[in-house]
């Protein structure tokens, strides 16, 4: 018998009259069973959420942060044991899923931090006019209302943890949905914060499904939306409300690009061996996945083999296997949706130089040259473990190629020329510009989002944190300053 996974409602564990099951993509095995919240118990957090969020904005610090370093804590303890359930409901091979682990662990870490330096007031004077002698400017951040938190399946542990831990931080009540297909990882959060002492009601996780989602965006005590996920549905919920407050965080089709001056034996085995294992890595699924690589003319014709190589090199199979790099997709639909997006461009044209073959829920990492520009894998995130090689002439040209997009999340540039760099950062349309490396590097403590229809504002800890409260003065008047 597998048990049934409780859900957390206003901090404690709740079971409703239904579940779903979660199954592994890789074998189809039965990873656990999910209570699902009723629609009474999803009006019960959200009135726990709107009522607690005066006493949780005025929590001390210390206890905000003492919280946030117990759950740092727990996680890490439990990384195996966590990383283990990540793999399994997310198909994610382990040694990448014991990283998301280390990662969330961090962001836990560094709310805690930031929980105890935010809001602790700028003060301003303002008698550098006649009319302000006197007066002194007081300026802190208050919450904006409670968080509606709604994370993807591809980071099921650290997106979740994105959005639980810059709430808490900054005294913020969230209510966090996680994908309906890798839930039990955000639930583990739920059990790690129970063992804290934060104000009941300040926190949720629910696994509602996303049909039941229409009705808590539109529900107005709900005024701040931070959403990870797809372009169409993120907009989606913009349109909706137009008069929320909502960060999304969309798609991407990262761009490595590779200079002329990145031209030593050594510079492209290391391009070429780091495009291949980020524009495979979880699978393809990651925002800033390498799927694009545009290369100076000068060095296409030496790297585009080393690329080839180090692709045919990732090792794939199952995902409970230390040694495997590429597992399965979450579902055998999304590698289904791949395999047609690649046998539409190699029918229009492309060549198709590794891969191009599904075995179930698994897509075989892939490599294509000739693209045509208007087919849908030039054109559309692909999410899946699949790269296009572009050759271009100079540097121009190169950054005219990123920019002939309609996402602008992270673009990675190699070379070595500190001047191309900052070229690099004023001209590309993108959210993040990595020098020296793929677009798929992301600390967690730096601002983290998009351009163009990558999305709107940042996450990233502190980035969030000033995401979900706003600026209030204090103006202090008859003082002698």
């Amino acid at each position: 018998m597998t048990a049934t996974h409780a859900f957390w409602l206003a901090g404690r564990e709740a079971t409703g009259e239904t579940t779903f099951d979660v199954t592994s993509p890789w074998d189809d095995r039965l990873v656990g069973r999910v209570s699902v919240p009723t629609d009474a118990q999803v009006e019960e957090a959200v009135a726990a959420a709107y009522a607690v969020r005066d006493e949780f904005a005025a929590t001390p610090a210390h206890v905000r942060a003492a919280a946030l370093d117990h759950v740092s804590r727990r996680l890490a303890e439990r990384t195996e044991e966590i990383a283990q359930l990540i793999s399994a409901e997310n198909g994610k091979p382990i040694k990448w899923a014991r990283g998301e682990v280390g990662r969330a662990v961090s962001v836990f870490r560094f709310a805690a931090e930031e929980a105890r330096r935010f809001n602790g007031g700028e003060a301003q004077r303002l008698d550098t006019d006649l009319g302000g002698q006197g007066r002194l400017a007081v300026t802190r951040r208050f919450p904006k209302g409670v968080v509606l938190g709604i994370a993807p399946f591809n980071f099921p542990l650290n997106l979740c943890a994105h959005k639980i831990a810059p709430a808490i931080a900054a005294g913020v009540p969230i209510i966090l949905k996680p994908a309906p297909a890798t839930p039990l990882s955000g639930l583990v959060i739920g059990e790690l914060l129970a063992e804290s002492e934060l104000p009941a009601g300040s926190w949720s996780i629910l696994p509602v499904a996303n049909d039941r989602m229409p009705a808590l965006v539109q529900d107005e005590r709900l005024p701040v939306i931070s959403f990870t996920g797809s372009e169409k549905v993120g907009y989606a919920i913009m349109d909706s409300v137009p008069r929320k407050h909502c960060t999304l965080e969309l798609g991407g089709n990262g761009a490595a690009v590779v200079l002329a001056d990145y031209a030593s034996d050594e510079d492209l085995d290391w391009a070429a061996n780091r495009i291949a294992t980020f524009s495979n890595y979880q699978g393809g699924q990651s925002c800033i996945s390498v799927q694009r690589v545009i290369a100076d003319a000068s060095v296409y014709d030496r790297l585009l083999p080393r690329v080839v190589a180090a692709v045919e090199a990732q090792v794939t199979g199952d995902p409970s296997d230390a040694a495997t790099d590429v597992g399965p997709l979450v579902s055998e639909d999304a590698a289904k949706r791949v395999e047609t997006w690649v046998q539409e461009a190699v029918d229009a044209g492309a060549t198709l130089l590794t891969g191009g073959k599904r075995d179930g829920a698994s897509y075989a990492p892939t490599v294509l040259a000739d693209v045509p520009a208007d087919v849908t894998i030039s054109c559309e995130e692909v999410f899946g473990p699949v790269l296009t090689l572009q050759k271009v002439d100079g540097e121009a040209a190169a950054f005219a190629a990123v920019n002939d997009s309609k996402y602008g999340l992270q673009a990675g540039v190699f070379t070595h020329d500190v001047q191309t760099a900052f070229r690099a950062h004023r001209a590309l349309e993108v959210g993040g510009v990595v020098i020296g490396d793929v677009p798929s590097y992301r600390a967690d403590q730096m601002p983290y989002g998009g351009a163009k229809q990558s999305g709107v504002g940042r996450e990233g800890v502190r980035y969030a944190m000033d995401d979900y409260t706003y600026e209030r003065v204090l103006v202090l008047t008859g003082l002698q300053l």
